[in-house]
């Protein structure tokens, strides 16, 4: 229990975070759309690229297990999921790096990145797909670092329980391939390790079989076509995608980023084979995300952040970085920065601008400050018939029809603009 301990103590530090800071009222994106479900109570039958299958039966599990409202099981799942992840990102860079400063300091910058931050507090699946994503990342770290073969197997369990959350971990089965590759050696634990994922992955495909959707299911969507229209973009298209990436990264990890990289390079002078393994699930994570056309596409960089955040780690671990760490304290102040950016931006006349645009869900808050307490919300703006200035029709559609439950269960109007 006792080498656990700073795991723990960070689990339960940022649960409280992300609970003070959770959403006060139903946010806008995908997020009522996933209560919606919750709410209906209906196991979802099909792993489609759109339904996220075991994110949504687990909320609804646990709003039948512990008897919360729809509301309140999501906020439990997105947040617990959240602290969680932090914790494994500190065990994995403890294992890494074997240095306990450098893990703690890792995985309060990764808990305190913009992009996880905000969806740890919000209705959405990506803390919990970062929860699996974390634990795949450990397994391989645990084979690398200390030669721990059953790891080997939990790895492809992980990876393979991950495609039910979200398809978009599929980027990562290249990875996955390399890793076995170079453990090819313990031929037990490798042919178990690449069984046990055929059989979770291709479960997929025979689930949504069964139920008459077409083969390609699992990692398409009839509701858009992203992925098409990623690939008609112009050069000049590609390189704002590319400099926003870069933006991106930026405001998740700051200073940071100086460590990061230079735990990339470490990583690649000692331990080439763990270094591919990673730069190619990295590669291939931020290449998707960088040139995915959707309003959101940050959510996306999620699993590089991880990826990222352990570099950040053993980049400090290195020993000519061993001076920082009296300063590493300086990662407390990561939410003045948010802060302090909020300040810059609405006090310019393109904020204020933007602050106007977007004041239907929040403004710049929504957009520069994580934390979501007394937030816009989507059934309070459906209720009172407001208009956006962009098209969010998938977002009132769901409104509506969560409203439309809710009344039914005797809830007024007034009530729910709460909610």
């Amino acid at each position: 229990m006792k080498r656990y301990l700073s795991a723990i103590v960070l689990f339960f530090i940022f649960l409280v975070i992300y609970y003070i800071g959770s959403f006060t009222r139903i946010p806008f994106a995908d997020c009522v759309g996933f209560v919606l479900s919750v709410e209906n109570g209906e196991f979802e039958t099909t792993a489609t690229a759109t339904s996220h299958f075991l994110y949504t039966n687990t909320a609804i599990l646990i709003k039948n297990l512990i008897g919360l409202n729809a509301i309140e099981a999501s906020r439990f799942l997105v947040v617990t999921s959240g602290a969680a992840t932090v914790s494994i990102i500190y065990l994995t860079v403890k294992s890494i790096a074997k240095t306990e400063w450098t893990a703690i300091t890792a995985a309060i910058v990764f808990g305190f990145s913009f992009s996880f931050w905000r969806n740890a507090e919000i209705v959405e699946v990506y803390t919990y797909n970062s929860l699996w994503v974390s634990l795949f990342f450990f397994s391989m770290t645990k084979v690398f670092t200390e030669k721990k073969n059953v790891h080997i197997i939990l790895s492809s369990l992980f990876l393979g329980i991950s495609l039910w959350v979200h398809i978009q971990n599929i980027l990562m089965i290249p990875a996955l391939l390399l890793f076995l590759f170079y453990f090819k050696e313990e031929k037990r634990y490798v042919y178990s390790s690449l069984a046990l994922f055929i059989i979770l992955f291709s479960s997929l495909f025979i689930l949504n079989i069964a139920q008459g959707l077409p083969f390609k299911s699992p990692y398409s969507s009839d509701q858009g076509t992203w992925v098409q229209d990623s690939l008609k973009q112009t050069p000049g298209q590609l390189i704002k995608d590319l400099l926003l990436s870069f933006t991106y990264l930026i405001y998740n990890f700051n200073v940071f980023i100086f460590f990061g990289v230079a735990g990339i390079a470490l990583l690649y002078r000692l331990n080439k084979k763990m270094f591919y393994v990673f730069f190619t699930s990295a590669l291939l994570v931020y290449g998707f995300s960088t040139f995915y056309i959707v309003s959101d596409n940050y959510v996306f960089f999620i699993p590089f952040n991880i990826i990222f955040a352990l570099s950040i780690g053993y980049g400090l671990s290195s020993a000519k970085y061993a001076s920082f760490k009296k300063g590493s304290w300086i990662c407390l102040f990561i939410p003045l920065g948010y802060v302090l950016c909020y300040n810059i931006a609405i006090s310019t006349e393109k904020g204020k601008e933007a602050h106007a645009f977007k004041k239907y869900k929040g403004g710049l808050n929504y957009y520069l400050l994580p934390w979501m307490n007394n937030n816009a919300g989507i059934l309070e703006f459906t209720i009172d018939k407001k208009t956006a200035p962009e098209p969010i029709h998938w977002m009132t559609f769901s409104a509506l029809e969560y409203i439309k439950v809710l009344k039914s269960k005797g809830y007024t109007e007034e009530q729910i603009r709460k909610l």
